[in-house]
């Protein structure tokens, strides 16, 4: 074999080895419940909660 040149035997077409069972299964870990959180915090103390922790994480970030 010279510069450049492959044994064709070692090429093969993929394209119809694809065993569509074998796929990503997108939805096998899905789940109908609910979640629910208690806290004695209003909503609002929790969004400037939020808010803090944003601002301290640019602020991490700057540095």
């Amino acid at each position: 074999m010279g510069f450049g040149s492959y044994d064709e035997s070692e090429q093969r077409d993929d394209s119809n080895d694809i065993d569509e069972d074998v796929g990503d299964k997108v939805h096998a870990n899905d789940h109908d419940g609910k979640v629910s959180f208690d806290t004695d915090e209003s909503s609002e103390e929790l969004v400037a909660r939020l808010g803090e922790m944003r601002d301290e994480q640019d602020e991490d970030e700057d540095d």
